[in-house]
Order: C-alpha cells, then sequence, then structure tokens
C-alpha cells in the first residue's frame, strides 16, 4: 500500500499481517480524496477504526492541517507511528490507543473539534449509529463538519438510526465498497448510489 497523492506520495506504508485490517482500496481512497479535496487544507480530520492509518496519512499528505487517529489494537497504533514517521507527518498527528467510544469521550474533555471524521469499522458493524452519534452528542463536529463512512453496500440499515439533525449529502459505490456521506448542517442534494 502507498501514498497516492500529496507531499509524501509514493510513500509504501506497513500493513497490519493477516485479515484484522481491510485496507481501503486506491480506487476508494483516490474518489474520497476527490470528493473532500476542496475541504482538506488546514483542517482537522479525525481518523475512527484507523487500521494502518493510510486515510488519516493521505489526509495529511493532500494538506490537511492535524489528523488524530484512533485505533483499538496495540499492533496496529505501532504500525500507525511507524508509517507516520516514514512520512515525515508524525508532527501533525496523534494516535490514540483506545476504543473508539472512550477515545470520543476523551477528546470531548479536551474540547476537540474535527473538520473531516472518516469511519470505518468492520463492513458487518452494527455500530456505526452509536458512534455517529455519539460524536454529535460530544459536540466534536463543527459547525459544517463531514463525516464519511466506508461500510459495505449491503449494510445500510445503520442509516435509520442516526440522529434526525444529521443529513445524508451523498453515497457513492464502488463494487461492494460504499462511501456514505453525512452533514450536521443544513441538507444537500441526496444522491443515493451514484456509480463512478
Amino acid at each position: 500500500m502507498r501514498i497516492i497523492g500529496g507531499s509524501a506520495k509514493g510513500t509504501k506504508l506497513k500493513t497490519p499481517k493477516g485479515a484484522s485490517v481491510r485496507p481501503t482500496a486506491d480506487r476508494v481512497k483516490e474518489a474520497l480524496f476527490s470528493i473532500i479535496a476542496p475541504r482538506l487544507p488546514g483542517s482537522v480530520f479525525l481518523d475512527l477504526f484507523a487500521g494502518s492509518g493510510a486515510v488519516g496519512i493521505e489526509a495529511l499528505s493532500r494538506g490537511a492541517g492535524e489528523c488524530v487517529f484512533v485505533e483499538n489494537k496495540k499492533e496496529n497504533t505501532a504500525l500507525i507511528k511507524e508509517n507516520l514517521s516514514k512520512t515525515g507527518l508524525s508532527k501533525y498527528s496523534r494516535v490514540i490507543f483506545k476504543d473508539t467510544k472512550k477515545a470520543i469521550n476523551i477528546l470531548a474533555r479536551q474540547a476537540f473539534k474535527a473538520d473531516l471524521i472518516y469511519l470505518d469499522p468492520p463492513y458487518v458493524s452494527q455500530e456505526i449509529p452509536e458512534v455517529i452519534n455519539q460524536l454529535l452528542e460530544m459536540n466534536i463536529f463543527n459547525e459544517n463538519s463531514l463525516n464519511i463512512v466506508e461500510h459495505s453496500h449491503r449494510n445500510v440499515q445503520w442509516m435509520e438510526k442516526l440522529a434526525t439533525s444529521l443529513h445524508f449529502t451523498a453515497q457513492k459505490k464502488y463494487g461492494d465498497t460504499c462511501l456514505t456521506f453525512i452533514q450536521v448542517s443544513s441538507p444537500l442534494s441526496w444522491n443515493r448510489y451514484n456509480e463512478k
């Protein structure tokens, strides 16, 4: 796996062995960063269920001002730190070795605010609405924060359990993978399953 754009383009990243982490495909990653490119410069990026840290590191490489990585596996947090060191982006980052919900509580106590939040739990995870609603309840979102969820296109039932103050803005489908974009501010056009 490599960084595909920005200051660290071409840097090879280490990934965990085995099937515990499912890396975001380059096609999906390129599509994601094409969509959020106008929001990236100087932004605060929160990478939840960070795995190897590839998405958050890509965000830093492309101009995000800061990234917080949250990962609950010790071996993966070590990999994130190693990958950050390889790309020279450690000084713009913080790695939290905690369960996602506990990490959100810690960030809330620190009055942390994110502009872009990337959520990539296991594809069959049912905790997506709990985590997103907690982000809202703990006031982690900025006024115009954008939350992006990577999930299986078959795992969509969680959408009905989100707080009514959150609005779907778009959904992009790439094979089995979906990227769903959710915003706190007023609703934008909802373009479900807009294939590329």
